[in-house]
């Protein structure tokens, strides 16, 4: 699955967004294109999708190896990721706790 897909997924999933060919719309009116909200790449939209989430529980950290550790529970469901990226290892967990990727 491609960022950009990934992406699409949990702004309609968790942002409750609708998927416009290069925008989200965020009702009233309201819009943003897509090179603007990238959680996977970016880390303070991979937080606004944990803020929208509010997840039972969440930690992350740094592993021995140099990249990162996420996990993420929703629902009594835990979603885990280890990534080279802090932003991709967080929004992988949140896609894997709401079982949009497999883990």
């Amino acid at each position: 699955m491609t960022d950009e897909h990934l992406t699409a997924l949990l702004a309609e999933k968790v942002m409750g967004w609708t998927v416009g060919p290069d925008r989200f719309m965020m009702g009233g009116r309201r819009w943003l294109p897509h090179w603007r909200f990238q959680p996977a790449k970016r880390l303070e939209d991979t937080f606004r999708l944990l803020k929208c989430l509010a997840p039972q529980d969440y930690a992350m950290g740094a592993a021995a190896s140099g990249g990162f550790w996420a996990s993420v529970c929703v629902a009594g469901v835990t979603g885990d990721a280890r990534e080279s990226s802090q932003a991709r290892a967080l929004t992988l967990a949140i896609a894997r706790a709401i079982g949009i990727v497999a883990g």
